[in-house]
């Protein structure tokens, strides 16, 4: 469904043992490494989890999390950005197949993603920027972004290059149907998840 990431060299990995000795040192925290450079990401806040749940609701109402596909949090996939680049999102949509797909540290072919979604927190500029680059290079077919700083919800498509073709922000009160190649049909909510994703004074 996509391009396979790039031909990893064997050998030391110095940027991938710094990574994994700061996720040690800061249990909670998501570190990536995109474009040569490491990004550490604060554990998110409540708020960002409820999203996170309620973006999961109808992916598995359509039946998306089942023998052809599953959606998983948290799972890793090399990035052809760099000899070393992974990112982790939030939430993606997978072959069900993806195990076979493992490539190393935990880390998966891009070829085996059908959407990766992110709810944005204190940097959300990566996820609006950097990652759009990686992801497009990744040649990811779907990329979703809750946009919770500027309340928006970002659906991406038709990877090109080290950008998407299709980059549509929805506001609230639109119904958002994602590409029919997810294997299902899925509509999102728009208001409703920028509802849950808005932080509270516990948060």
């Amino acid at each position: 469904m996509s391009a396979a990431a790039v031909e990893r060299p064997y050998g030391k990995r110095p940027l991938i043992a710094e990574a994994n000795r700061l996720m040690e040192r800061n249990p909670g925290y998501r570190v990536e490494i995109i474009g040569g450079q490491i990004l550490v990401s604060p554990p998110p806040d409540g708020s960002h989890a409820v999203a996170l749940t309620d973006l999961m609701l109808p992916f598995v109402a359509a039946g998306l999390h089942g023998p052809d596909s599953k959606l998983v949090q948290g799972i890793s996939l090399w990035l052809p950005t760099g000899t070393e680049d992974y990112a982790i999102p939030d939430l993606s949509l997978v072959d069900a197949d993806y195990r076979g797909h493992l490539i190393e540290n935990n880390c998966y072919d891009p070829v085996c993603f059908r959407l990766v979604l992110e709810v944005t927190s204190s940097n959300y500029r990566a996820d609006l920027r950097t990652k759009v680059t990686a992801y497009a290079e990744a040649k990811v077919p779907v990329y979703v972004i809750v946009d919770r700083k500027h309340q928006r919800l970002h659906v991406l498509t038709e990877p090109a290059g080290d950008t998407y073709a299709n980059h549509r922000p929805h506001a609230p009160g639109e119904l958002v149907t994602l590409p029919d190649t997810l294997g299902a049909e899925v509509t999102l909510d728009v208001a409703a998840i920028l509802l849950a994703g808005r932080p509270g004074s516990g948060d």
